[in-house]
């Protein structure tokens, strides 16, 4: 047998539970807690004990409030995000672009699509905005789920032509 490579053995090691208990066995360890033994344990006693059934249904109540209140702020920062008063700042747009529009009064989604709705020109005419930026800025629209001008008449086109090579 090698030397060194074994743990110290305690042929007295004294096991102490909760409930007070106390006996030696043999072990690696000194002293060893425990939480239950066959002294309190409901099994070798045949005592009864209360389950705590009030304490698990608060807490259940309290996950099921806590998941509600998460559903809700999701929604909430859903409908904040496909709101017309978006603030074009918290869009994907470069700050030269937001400055550009926000130097025409142009300041939200809201009047992005106003303007949207009088011709793409009335975006375009303004200097620093191109056309690259507008393509940009709708992309960005779309991709948070606003229907631009021009889109509504473009959705049932693409439906008839998927249906007509079917």
């Amino acid at each position: 047998m090698k030397e060194g490579i074994h743990p110290k053995y305690y042929p007295e090691a004294r096991v102490i539970c909760a409930c007070g208990n106390t006996w030696t066995v043999g072990s690696t360890k000194p002293e060893i807690h425990t939480d239950v033994c066959s002294k309190c344990h409901p099994f070798f006693t045949g005592e009864q004990r209360i389950v705590d059934a009030a304490g698990r249904v608060d807490r259940f109540m309290r996950k099921l409030e806590e998941r509600e209140q998460a559903i809700a702020e999701a929604e909430a920062a859903r409908a904040r995000a496909s709101s017309p008063e978006l603030p074009l700042s918290e869009l994907d747009l470069g700050p030269r672009v937001v400055q550009v529009l926000a130097g025409a009064g142009i300041t939200t989604v809201g009047h992005v699509l106003e303007r949207l709705a009088q011709g793409d020109e009335t975006l375009t005419d303004l200097k620093g905005f191109g056309l690259k930026s507008l393509a940009d800025l709708k992309k960005q629209l779309r991709g948070r789920g606003f229907t631009l001008p021009g889109d509504v008449a473009a959705a049932p086109a693409r439906e008839a032509a998927a249906s007509a090579r079917n």
